[in-house]
């Protein structure tokens, strides 16, 4: 399926480019392909090197949030957001610590409430969409800050991720 993907994209492409006659060679001077080729290097080698340290590490990373998870369930959420930062992949963290949750005996209406944690891949400015919409913005208001952890990005990330944890664990016990 990716192969047959490709094709269409690239015969699109090409089908694109000869019914607008543009210029094939000022196509990668335009800061709209520029900004997608940096969101690409970027979501590739940074989910790719979170991916290879979680890896790397998993003996020491789960247990800790397992021993968190086990005093107080809900701290599990904290754990998913935690490990989803480091992974860029709400995929990649579901598959490496949901079946933590299920040992620890996380009830699944939990696990689920806990579910929009795993997009904590905002926190670090170094995700590819983040990366594009900072390249994309002409207006300059969209920008990493001084301190790296305090761009765009983090304060709607974390009040969204945060409100949507706190109502699902809060449907979650008056639901069931």
């Amino acid at each position: 399926m990716p192969i047959v993907i490709e094709i269409v994209m690239m015969s699109v492409a090409a089908i694109m480019l000869a019914i607008t006659k543009v210029h094939v060679d000022e196509v990668p001077k335009t800061p709209t392909l520029r900004a997608g080729v940096v969101a690409v290097i970027g979501i590739f080698g940074l989910a790719w090197l979170g991916d290879s340290f979680i890896a790397a590490h998993k003996d020491v990373i789960v247990p800790a949030i397992g021993d968190m998870a086990k005093m107080a369930p809900w701290t599990f959420a904290f754990g998913l957001f935690f490990a989803s930062v480091l992974l860029y992949s709400q995929a990649a963290t579901t598959r490496a610590l949901m079946p933590l949750g299920i040992a620890l005996g996380i009830p699944p209406q939990f696990l689920i409430a806990m579910f929009p944690s795993v997009n904590g891949y905002f926190f670090i400015p170094t995700y590819g969409s983040l990366i594009a919409a900072i390249n994309f913005d002409l207006s300059g208001t969209t920008k990493i800050g001084k301190y790296v952890l305090n761009h765009s990005f983090m304060i709607p990330g974390l009040v969204a991720t945060s409100v949507a944890v706190v109502t699902g664990l809060f449907l979650a016990r008056i639901m069931f």
